[in-house]
């Protein structure tokens, strides 16, 4: 696997639901088809050249380096840090990726700090040895195999996140689940109960629409889309006790 250093690891997101994150790997093997904002940003400025380079992550290599130094003079200020925004902390076929990943969460939860993951990936079970504090979560868009094949090609299967995260919750750990990009009806033809009902023992679901995607404005019913999706995403949480966040902009009024 590819490696560079970095001059910083922890900073603080503009990411609603988030406080402080980081991003030990550049790129993303997942090369997920529908419009990735990570990858549109680093392409912007410059820090990619295109989605083929995107698709060969490179470590960072003094990750721990940097987080002895900075974990001294930030976790006063910190109340999370979320592996990641920009990638992905259990990358699907990158063991030394997932190596890095668990070394951090155990360097920062020993000066107090929670760490919040979010993966395509498989939640590895030795996360639950680390802190009961921590907050462990994937993306489930759907269920159906092909529509990951042909959207998330490199990703792992819907059924091995799903059965990862269960293992965690019957740990006894925190989990929860990102819906996000839900897709509209002429990307697929699902129901959002399914799904629902498939992750009905996590603690969290973040809900969200599909941005930057023209096939997506095309479907002329999308803001009532979403905003019929949004309600039965709360509606479900409510009944379930289970906690809830639908994304800005999901939800169209007027």
């Amino acid at each position: 696997m590819k490696e560079i250093t970095r001059k910083s690891m922890l900073y603080q997101t503009g990411v609603e639901y988030g406080d402080y994150t980081m991003n030990h790997v550049q790129g993303c093997s997942h090369g997920c088809k529908y419009p990735c904002y990570a990858f549109l940003m680093k392409k912007r400025f410059g820090k990619i050249k295109d989605y083929e380079a995107w698709l060969e992550p490179a470590l960072v290599s003094n990750t721990l380096e940097l987080l002895d130094k900075e974990i001294p003079r930030l976790k006063d200020k910190i109340e999370s840090v979320q592996l990641c925004f920009s990638t992905d902390p259990f990358m699907n076929g990158y063991p030394e990726v997932t190596e890095m990943s668990i070394k951090a969460i155990r360097k920062l939860n020993a000066s107090g700090i929670k760490c919040v993951t979010l993966t395509k990936g498989i939640l590895p079970f030795e996360l639950a040895q680390l802190s009961k504090a921590n907050e462990y979560g994937i993306t489930l868009i759907a269920l159906d195999e092909a529509y990951r094949e042909r959207m998330e090609p490199g990703a792992a299967s819907y059924h091995d996140r799903l059965a990862a995260l269960r293992a965690l919750h019957d740990a006894g750990c925190h989990t929860w689940v990102s819906i996000e990009p839900y897709p509209t009806p002429n990307l697929i033809e699902q129901d959002l109960l399914d799904i629902l009902n498939a992750v009905d023992f996590v603690d969290k679901i973040i809900f969200g629409r599909t941005n930057y995607c023209k096939e997506v404005t095309a479907y002329t019913q999308h803001k009532q889309f979403y905003n019929q999706q949004a309600t039965r995403v709360t509606a479900f949480c409510q009944e379930h006790g289970i906690q809830y966040h639908i994304k800005e902009k999901t939800i169209t009024e007027g």
